[in-house]
């Protein structure tokens, strides 16, 4: 039996290891569940300051995580191991996302959301720097789905300073670079590279924090305290696992392309949650975004001849 026969038995065995089933489902829940992240991290900032609540998500998963790996018997990871999740988890959870959190203190949770739409181009750009161009196609999608973020961000009606832009500017410069070097490294295996992005992301986190003057509330709202807990199970535990799977067997472009889709998606929990109102520029650039990924999914990766 040929390697390939032997493979497409494996998957008929067991086809939730199946690429084929796995990539849909990851990119499903980085559609959905991270486009309703924004607004969740809003009703978190009413009691939590940005980095500690960026900090605190990110320990409690990755404590949780950690644990259990090693409780199953799973290695910890090696010294060079360490030392790339620690790079990828600082560039990722540290200014990634607590630049988010930062953000959104001074800009809404659709602008945020907006800005951060940016990212796939960023990553496109630094993977063709190590010789990954996208193809005609998927560069295509890029320019079509940022358009519709432009789009929606002109009838949207959202404002922001400028410190909260260059602070989202920067999350998605140094969320698309830690994506794209980590691809290129020896990382933990499996849902220890998680524990281990997380672990290391949150001392960053809590480090900025507590430096910058930061204090855990003593009395956080019912409100603001579900919003946290929602953040670190969906937004941690499931979205960010779903992303790491994603960095390793989908095309680059494609695993970016959740950065479309969560400006829709952020703009209908604001409808459907805090009774916001939507545009016919809202409903257009939700469809432009559509498209762009789309044209992004039907794109086939180059095969070598």
């Amino acid at each position: 039996m040929s390697d390939h026969s032997a493979d497409s038995a494996a998957d008929a065995l067991h086809p939730l290891s199946d690429p084929r089933v796995l990539v849909p489902l990851a990119l499903f829940a980085l559609y959905v569940i991270w486009g309703s992240t924004y607004l969740g991290i809003r009703y978190a900032l009413e009691s939590y300051p940005p980095f500690l609540l960026a900090g605190v998500r990110f320990l409690m998963v990755g404590v949780l995580i950690y644990g259990f790996l090693r409780w199953r018997g799973m290695a910890a990871p090696t010294p060079l191991q360490w030392r790339n999740a620690a790079f990828t988890g600082v560039l990722l959870l540290g200014f990634g996302n607590g630049m988010v959190c930062f953000a959104e203190q001074q800009v809404s949770s659709g602008i945020a959301a907006v800005a951060v739409a940016s990212m796939p181009l960023f990553a496109a750009l630094f993977a063709g720097l190590y010789g990954q161009w996208s193809s005609r196609r998927e560069t295509l999608g890029l320019m079509i789905g940022f358009a519709g973020v432009i789009v929606l961000n002109l009838g949207s009606g959202l404002s922001g300073s400028r410190l909260g832009a260059g602070a989202l500017l920067t999350a998605a410069m140094c969320w698309a670079f830690g994506s794209v070097w980590s691809r290129r490294q020896q990382m933990p295996p499996g849902q220890m590279n998680t524990a281990a992005q997380m672990l290391c992301g949150s001392v960053a986190l809590l480090a900025m924090g507590f430096g910058s003057g930061e204090r855990l509330p003593a009395h956080p709202t019912l409100h603001a305290t579900l919003a946290l807990l929602y953040l670190a199970v969906f937004g941690s535990l499931i979205a960010f696992s779903a992303y790491l799977y994603l960095l390793k067997h989908a095309r680059p472009a494609l695993a970016t392309s959740y950065a479309y889709v969560n400006p829709p998606i952020a703009v209908l929990f604001g409808i459907l949650l805090a009774g916001e109102h939507v545009g016919p520029y809202d409903l257009a650039g939700m469809a432009v975004i559509l498209l762009g990924v789309g044209v992004i999914t039907s794109a086939r990766q180059k095969r070598p001849a």
